[in-house]
């Protein structure tokens, strides 16, 4: 449920894209501008992180994740019906930052639910979520932006299906931190004994707004400083990630403007990319045996640099993809 919410949010984030240049001609406005309609989104997605990830170590892990798939619908909505770019752009971006819920909260819950030995094919399939998402969305906005439905069907369609995962989110997502999950056992017990001095120790937890600056905002900067291999993977997957996004305009503009293909067929070239995640996805996972023989050998005790090598073996192949 929670990679399938994570989908959705990174593929909401793409499907715009290929009708950038219908919501130009619509509000009369240059494509540049229009382009901001994506733009902000992933600006939401960055700027959530620091609302949803406290959020979630106060109040759970179900909350922040039903609520941001909400909020991703809503806004999705509200960008599909806008009446002006200025609105397109700025519900865009909040429907960026509600998704940021998924993308911040769901490794939470995967860390929640799995062990040292079953959380790495866990966190694989996040991290296909993750990156599909974007790549399937082209081709569906594509054929979707230039058809009769026009560019307003690309927020429509996302916000459908936010609607419905929020729904099963509200149906059968069960709560999966651990001191949250005590609080109505915590409330049972006193309903049961009387006796109200019962509490589970996150009822009194306060909320400490210097103590989540310090520990959400301010120890990552101090970190990216202090610690080298975190500033460059940091940077390494952050140039990824970008990456990602600037061949959501480029591939459209070299095979519209350079091949003459239409936005549905130009998005079928988003299919290589989405057969390498799959194919790379599978090779991690086949690493899994491995990791395990290591764990164990460890007395379960695990070391950060044994999910190296694939990254390893995949930054070579990753450049020579991007030249060919």
């Amino acid at each position: 449920m929670v990679c399938f919410g994570t989908f959705i949010s990174s593929f909401a984030s793409a499907v715009f894209a290929p009708g950038t240049a219908g919501v130009a001609k619509a509000f009369g406005v240059s494509t540049e501008v229009g382009i901001l309609g994506t733009t902000l989104f992933v600006l939401g997605f960055a700027s959530g992180p620091l609302i949803w990830a406290p959020s979630s170590e106060l109040i759970g892990r179900r909350l922040p994740l039903t609520v941001g798939m909400f909020g991703v619908a809503v806004f999705s909505i509200a960008s599909a019906v806008a009446k002006d770019i200025q609105t397109v752009i700025i519900c865009r971006f909040f429907a960026g930052l509600f998704g940021a819920s998924q993308l911040s909260v769901v490794p939470a819950v995967l860390s929640d639910l799995f062990n040292n030995i079953h959380r790495g094919p866990a966190i694989t399939v996040y991290s296909l979520a993750v990156f599909v998402g974007p790549f399937s969305g082209p081709f569906i906005g594509g054929f979707i932006s230039s058809s009769f439905l026009g560019w307003r069907w690309t927020l429509y369609i996302p916000a459908f299906m936010g609607f419905a995962c929020c729904s099963v989110f509200v149906l059968f997502l069960k709560e999966t931190y651990a001191p949250c999950i005590l609080i109505p056992k915590a409330e049972a017990l006193r309903q049961q004994t009387s006796n109200w001095g019962v509490h589970a120790k996150q009822e009194m937890v306060k909320v400490d707004f210097q103590e989540l600056l310090e520990k959400y905002f301010t120890r990552p900067l101090r970190m990216l400083v202090t610690e080298p291999i975190i500033l460059v993977v940091s940077l390494y997957m952050s140039f990824i990630y970008g990456l990602v996004y600037a061949l959501l305009v480029a591939y459209p503009y070299v095979f519209e403007s350079v091949y003459g293909m239409n936005p549905g067929l130009s998005g079928l070239t988003f299919f290589g990319l989405i057969i390498g995640q799959v194919l790379a996805c599978g090779f991690v996972l086949s690493q899994q045996s491995i990791y395990v023989k290591k764990l164990i050998a460890n007395k379960n005790v695990p070391v950060p640099e044994w999910r190296l090598p694939p990254a390893i073996i995949g930054a070579p192949i990753f450049t020579v993809g991007v030249f060919w």
